[in-house]
């Protein structure tokens, strides 16, 4: 897509001394606004041997603004633009700015525009002058081409040790005078972006609601969203968005008719239901969340997990968080239409693949099918029924119930003598020996929920047979998990891990030994950039990396066991890690940028679900079942 374009040069690669290249031949006048091409870092301009210039005329009397592809290894520092009248004369400027490097996010390259407004003579050549300061070592570089330009103005070098001053190339140096329309950055070409940004495969989300586009790192600098909407507005003011029935993104003028209507259309989505948040930031990452899932939501009910290749699959237990999060906040067709995606992929067994393609077709692979899915679709479809509209709802629940029934039945197989279901990969997609709890908690959820949803139906056979698998579920749990603190699996070997808040609302009734189990896994698992690893089995490491899912499990589940001020200090730390368009992202650094891929679902979700429970609207827990005897 022309929107996916790659940003930086593999080095700066600096073409700084050496004879200059041969003229190309004499080439028939042709008109030149500018020099766009920028393959080659041309020209060094740290002060105080070394700078460049390239020379230009206009055709107006005013000239408001420069571009110039700057490349910069350091993160500190200045870079100074001038237009002069004289090449070398200092005192011949008439219009100087002077940007910060680090105002600028630090080391990184593309697109600068500098404001340099003056008043010039129409036809007069002028020169634009750039120099750079920093105590750094890292080179900065004007960028440019050393192919033959027809028309192209001269470029010039002036490096003080080498040529002794002043020195005329062929090679072209990469500026616009008054860029407008594409030819600002944003655009067709991306602005500065710092290196720091790109630790993320993508920034956000362009979608139609049939398509989507993911915008990458380096379209989404100086950008932001049009308010309550997915279309984006650019640093030339002008919109990016994808039209109704195309499959790839244009740039519009503000307020252009087309553009209006999807924001108007999404505004209106989100005013149908509720934006939760206890405070004004809260309600700022709901409402840019809500977006974030809607547009990872496909036509056929698949739910994207985010929108890069090895994310675009739908996982049911990432389209479970995101039904229960549309179901309670009042967007029941999008939490029913997962459901039924749900229906449709199920296996013959009961069971569901790892992950599928976002057509149904099947999955992608031949990774290992995991059973906490057989836990997390009942739960979800239990969290969709309790916040449906009561009309029609009973309706529903029987088209999706022989799904659960499915579902719930190979759960209760599964449990071995002991009432533990057998050792299967679990969220971490790896595999381990004996069960582990991140399978286990989300099977009792399920149970707990099938067998609620069963007596809705009068279905009281299964209620009862999943309300006994359900009961020798938590009583093995009791037995196995909990005098390790609810560790990852139940040999003890295999470290804490983040899934001890599966054993708390809105997944199970809290234990009454889980508070402090929670407690001591979060210090365990707390890391220098202040987030959380998923877990710190020995045999197994998660770097420097914080997930925000893993995070976020903590803040809900401290939302739902009564402790809010600790919940809002996670949810406050997980929000402070929303990228420039406020999207939040899978995992972060060790250096506390967004990483990997921004918007997540999974994380999108808990942040929604943990903002309703911090202003009073705690999620239902599905009840525990109690025995026929009993």
């Amino acid at each position: 897509m022309a929107f996916a374009r790659t940003l930086l040069p593999a080095a700066l690669c600096l073409a700084l001394t050496g004879a200059p290249a041969a003229l190309p031949p004499a080439a028939a006048a042709v008109a030149y606004d500018g020099q766009a091409a920028h393959e080659s870092a041309l020209f060094s301009l740290k002060a105080t041997n070394n700078a460049a210039a390239q020379e230009f005329t206009v055709d107006g009397t005013r000239l408001s603004r420069v571009s110039v592809w700057l490349g910069s290894g350091a993160a500190t520092g200045t870079v100074t633009a001038q237009v002069r009248r004289v090449r070398e004369d200092a005192g011949s400027v008439i219009a100087s700015t002077t940007l910060d490097l680090a105002a600028l996010g630090g080391a990184g390259a593309g697109w600068v525009e500098f404001p340099l407004g003056a008043d010039v003579t129409a036809g007069s050549t002028y020169y634009l002058h750039l120099q750079a300061s920093t105590a750094e070592s890292g080179p900065i570089a004007w960028y440019g081409t050393t192919r033959a330009v027809p028309g192209a103005p001269t470029s010039w070098n002036y490096d003080r040790v080498y040529w002794g001053g002043w020195h005329a190339y062929t090679s072209r140096l990469a500026f616009h005078i008054d860029p407008t329309g594409s030819e600002r950055c944003g655009e067709t070409e991306p602005c500065y972006v710092p290196t720091s940004a790109l630790a993320a495969r993508t920034s956000g989300l362009l979608t139609n609601r049939v398509a989507t586009e993911a915008v990458l790192p380096s379209f989404a600098v100086g950008a932001s969203y049009v308010d309550g909407s997915n279309v984006l507005r650019l640093p030339s003011g002008r919109w990016r968005y994808l039209p109704d029935g195309a499959s790839e993104s244009v740039v519009v003028e503000a307020d252009d008719p087309g553009a209006l209507a999807q924001v108007e259309e999404s505004r209106a989505w989100l005013a149908a239901g509720r934006v939760p948040g206890a405070t004004a930031a809260q309600r700022e990452a709901s409402r840019r969340a809500l977006l974030s899932m809607r547009a990872l939501l496909q036509p056929g009910g698949a739910f994207a997990a985010a929108w890069a290749p090895p994310w675009e699959y739908s996982w049911p237990r990432d389209g479970a968080f995101a039904a229960a999060a549309f179901a309670a906040t009042g967007h029941d067709e999008e939490a029913y239409r997962i459901l039924g995606y749900d229906a449709l992929t199920q296996r013959s067994d009961g069971t569901w693949e790892a992950r599928t393609e976002l057509d149904g077709s099947g999955p992608p692979d031949a990774r290992k099918w995991q059973l906490d899915g057989n836990g997390w679709v009942p739960w979800a479809t239990w969290q969709w029924y309790r916040a449906a509209p009561a009309d029609g709802r009973d309706e529903r629940l029987r088209a999706l119930y022989p799904m659960v029934r499915k579902a719930a039945d190979h759960a209760a197989r599964s449990l071995g003598p002991d009432g533990l279901p057998p050792a299967s990969p679990d969220y971490w997609e790896l595999d381990t020996t004996t069960a582990n709890i991140g399978t286990a908690a989300p099977l009792l959820a399920g149970l707990n929920s099938a067998a609620d949803l069963a007596a809705q139906v009068g279905t009281v056979a299964d209620a009862e047979r999943w309300g006994e698998a359900a009961r020798r579920l938590s009583a093995a749990i009791a037995t196995s998990f909990a005098p390790l603190g609810y560790q990852r699996t139940v040999d003890g070997e295999h470290g804490r891990d983040s899934a001890v808040a599966f054993m708390a609302p809105p997944f199970n009734a809290a234990p009454a030994d889980l508070g402090e189990a929670l407690d001591s896994t979060y210090r365990a698992l707390l890391l220098p950039n202040g987030g959380v690893s998923p877990g710190n089995d020995p045999s197994f490491s998660w770097g420097s990396y914080a997930w925000t899912a893993s995070t976020s499990f903590f803040a809900l589940a401290w939302a739902g066991t009564g402790e809010p001020a600790k919940a809002g200090r996670v949810l406050d730390w997980v929000l402070s890690k929303r990228n420039g368009l406020g999207e939040l992202p899978e995992t972060v650094n060790g250096a506390g940028r967004p990483s990997a891929v921004a918007p997540l679902g999974w994380t999108d979700s808990l942040v929604v679900l943990t903002a309703l429970a911090l202003q009073g609207s705690v999620q239902p827990t599905p009840p525990a079942t109690r025995s026929s005897a009993g």
